[in-house]
C-alpha cells in the first residue's frame, strides 16, 4: 500500500521489490569490482525483477539487450573506473524511474531494514522510510500471503506459493519482527531515517503522508491517497475501488489467528511491542496447540532455510541478521 501511495506522486517512482541486498549482494561484495559480463548478467536479473516482479520465474537473458546497453552507458560514464554491484542496482533503479517519467526511485524490499548501515554508506543522499506494523497484523499477513495467487496475484507461481506457505510459523515471523525492529532502532535518531507506523498511515492518512513527503523533500499531492485496493493478503484485489481502508489497521482482531499464535507473538515480541505502543490482549491458548508449534518449529525452520537457500548470497550473514533480536 505504501508504495502505491508513493507511486501516485508525480516525482516518485515505486520500483518492484528488487531483493538486491541479501539475495544478489552481501557486504563482502562492497569492494569487489565486476567484470563486464557479470555486470551485464546482474543488470539483466534486476531488470527482469523490476519488470516482471520478484515472484515470477526468472528467465535469464530476457532483458539482456537492454542490460548490455545500460552497462555500456555506465562503463562510459565511469571513465575507466571499476563498476560494483551497488552501481548496477543504482543504474537499474534510475533507468526504470526515467522510463516512468519520474525523478526519484523508491524501492521497498522488506529485508532492506537489515542493511540500513550499508545503504547509507553506499548512497549518502538516500532517505530511508522505515515502516513498523503491529506484529500480530504482520503475523496474519504472512500466514495468508501464500493465498495471494488466488486473490489477484496470478503471476505468483505455485512453487512460490508453496515457499511462502513453508516460510510461515508464528515463532519465525515473531522473531523476524523483533530482528527488524532491533535493526531499525539503531538508526532511530538518524536524520536520513524516518520511522512511521502502518496504523498511522491508515488512521491519519493525510497528515502522515504530508510528513513523509516533507522527509522526502517533495510536495504533498492529494491524489496520493487514491490507492487501488490491491496487494492485501486478507482480501481479493479490487482495482475499481480506491482509497485507504481504515479497518486494515486492526484486521488481525477479526480472526485468522488462533490464540496460540497470538500468545507466541506477544510472548516473543513483547519487549518491543510495549515501547512501540502496541497493547497486548489476553488470550487462553490451547496447550496442545502451543506444544504443537514448539515441536514443529525446528522442522519448519530447517525446511524454510532449505527452500530459501538460493535467495541468500551469504547464508551465515543472512541468518545472523534476520534471527538475532
Amino acid at each position: 500500500m505504501m508504495m502505491r501511495i508513493i507511486n501516485n506522486h508525480p516525482q516518485l517512482h515505486a520500483l518492484s521489490e528488487l531483493h538486491f541486498f541479501e539475495q544478489l549482494w552481501s557486504p563482502a561484495d562492497k569492494d569487489k569490482a565486476l567484470p563486464r559480463e557479470a555486470a551485464e548478467k546482474l543488470a539483466d536479473r534486476l531488470l527482469h525483477v523490476s519488470r516482471e516482479g520478484y515472484l515470477t520465474r526468472y528467465q535469464p537473458g530476457k532483458y539482456q539487450r537492454e542490460a548490455n546497453a545500460l552497462i555500456a552507458e555506465e562503463w562510459t560514464s565511469a571513465q575507466g573506473k571499476p563498476l560494483y554491484g551497488q552501481d548496477i542496482f543504482r543504474a537499474v533503479a534510475f533507468l526504470d524511474t526515467r522510463l516512468a517519467g519520474k525523478l526519484i526511485p523508491c524501492e521497498k524490499t522488506p529485508q532492506n531494514v537489515f542493511y540500513i548501515r550499508e545503504i547509507l554508506e553506499l548512497y549518502p543522499h538516500a532517505r530511508i522510510l522505515n515502516m513498523v506494523r503491529d506484529p500480530r497484523g504482520v503475523l496474519l499477513s504472512q500466514k495468508r500471503k501464500w493465498k495471494r495467487r488466488k486473490m489477484g496475484a496470478h503471476f505468483i507461481t505455485w512453487r512460490e506459493a508453496t515457499r511462502l506457505r513453508i516460510n510461515y510459523h508464528p515463532i519465525t515471523i515473531s522473531r523476524l519482527w523483533n530482528s527488524s525492529i532491533g535493526a531499525s532502532l539503531k538508526f532511530l535518531q538518524h536524520p536520513q531515517v524516518m520511522t512511521v507506523h502502518f496504523e498511522d498511515i491508515i488512521e491519519n492518512s493525510e497528515a502522515t503522508i504530508r510528513t513523509i513527503c516533507g522527509f522526502f523533500g517533495v510536495d504533498f499531492h492529494p491524489h496520493m491517497l487514491d490507492v487501488p485496493h490491491l496487494g492485501s493478503s486478507n482480501e481479493v484485489d479490487d482495482p475499481t475501488q480506491t482509497g485507504i481502508k481504515k479497518e486494515r489497521a486492526g484486521n488481525w482482531r477479526k480472526g485468522g489467528l488462533n490464540d496460540a499464535e497470538v500468545w507466541f507473538c506477544q510472548r516473543i515480541t513483547g519487549k518491543y511491542m510495549d515501547p512501540m505502543e502496541y497493547p497486548r490482549v489476553a488470550v487462553s491458548p490451547n496447550p496442545a496447540a502451543v506444544v504443537g508449534y514448539y515441536v514443529s518449529f525446528p522442522f519448519k525452520i530447517a525446511l524454510a532455510i532449505l527452500v530459501n537457500l538460493g535467495r541468500m548470497k551469504n547464508i551465515v550473514d543472512t541468518i545472523k541478521r534476520r534471527m538475532v533480536g
